[in-house]
């Protein structure tokens, strides 16, 4: 038996106790603080030197980073995407954990952190700089605060980059870019009665949407575009003209040129409504995720094909590749190679029923262990 091998079996259920701590503590996109002080202090627990909770409430363990420009980066995110802020919801059953989040990326970050575990028992170091990061904001309107942060205080000095996130059927090898705003109209509304005829927020603004939802993406060979309204709002009454009316928008591709194109639509869009004179549309960017450009492309399938054996080895499954929105993003945009690695099994992401299959983390951890363990010795 190996000795990763004799480390799960031997630490399995705290692995579980582990997820289960974790899986409970509310973290909303900006608001991790409760998770990272608790990953900081399990880290230093473990013997982790020099942790440390960043600006943007990433918890980053630095090896061997002193001085040295060929850093490689792990990651897997603290934040999910529900609001609470109050303990989440837990329950056991059926050999699976279910909790909001649980999977992504609880579950993932658990892993990384055991196999930090393992690598700090054994005193293995590293042949490279290591940051080993839980990091801010990856979901929703995160906007990938805590990675962008990681690629700006550490710039030019990051070499390759992997991020846990998801189930183990797949790994994330193309960057998808979006751009979010949310769009407010304006009008001067009244009694519904009285000023019967004035223009409606409401009505303005949903024929914005049927406008946009007219578009034509861009059907570029290999990519793929999307747009979405995900929020509208707006009014006062049954009985009063809407003065205001908002939505929150995006389009999403995994190809620069195909978002360039969207945006112009869009911004075409804006301007045809306020020329029109039955209301007033004003955009704020809520959210910006890069495509990627500029990395080096043997190296990227280099990883690729290496997270992808690995996770076929453990597995006995086949892996896709597929693009995905993830804090892969962050580090592609600034060209340099970067993969997103599931490493357990789920059902259910981004609902309050997502549940992870237990028998899933000793596979995970063994995912997890082989792709770290490249950059040790």
């Amino acid at each position: 038996m190996t000795n990763i091998e004799k480390f799960i079996e031997a630490h399995l259920d705290e692995t579980k106790d582990l997820l289960r701590t974790l899986a409970k503590i509310p973290a909303p996109s900006h608001f991790e603080e409760k998770r990272a002080e608790f990953v900081k202090a399990w880290l230093e627990n473990q013997g982790a030197k020099d942790v440390y909770i960043d600006e943007a409430k990433n918890v980053i363990y630095p090896i061997n980073c002193e001085g040295r420009d060929d850093i490689v980066v792990f990651m897997a995110h603290t934040d999910v995407v529900f609001p609470d802020t109050e303990e989440l919801p837990f329950k056991e059953e059926n050999s699976r954990f279910y909790a909001p989040g649980v999977g992504d990326d609880t579950a993932c970050l658990t892993l990384m952190l055991m196999v930090t575990k393992f690598i700090i028992e054994n005193n293995f170091q590293p042949e490279r700089g290591i940051l080993i990061v839980a990091n801010s904001c990856e979901e929703g309107l995160g906007n990938l605060k805590g990675s962008k942060t990681i690629m700006k205080n550490f710039e030019g000095r990051i070499k390759e980059f992997y991020t846990f996130d998801g189930s183990y059927n797949h790994v994330v090898d193309r960057a998808v870019g979006s751009h979010r705003y949310e769009v407010v109209c304006e009008t001067e509304g009244g009694h519904s009665y009285g000023k019967f005829g004035n223009s409606n927020a409401i009505a303005q603004l949903s024929k914005l949407i049927t406008e946009l939802y007219r578009v034509e993406v861009p059907k570029k060979e290999g990519t793929k575009t999307t747009y979405n309204v995900g929020v509208i709002e707006g009014g006062t009454s049954v009985n009063t003209i809407a003065q205001s009316a908002k939505m929150l928008y995006e389009y999403r591709s995994d190809d620069a040129e195909c978002i360039e194109i969207m945006k112009n639509t869009f911004e075409s869009l804006i301007e045809k409504a306020n020329s029109e004179g039955k209301g007033k549309f004003s955009v704020n960017v809520v959210g910006i995720r890069p495509c990627g450009e500029g990395y080096d492309a043997d190296v990227h399938e280099r990883m690729l094909a290496t997270s992808v054996a690995i996770i076929e080895k453990h597995t006995g499954k086949t892996c896709v590749r597929q693009s995905g929105s993830t804090d892969a993003n962050s580090a592609l945009a600034e060209g340099v190679p970067a993969v997103c690695v599931g490493s357990i099994w789920g059902v259910g992401a981004h609902t309050r029923e997502e549940y992870v299959e237990l028998d899933s983390l000793p596979i995970g951890m063994r995912i997890t262990h082989d792709i770290m363990m490249n950059y040790f010795k």
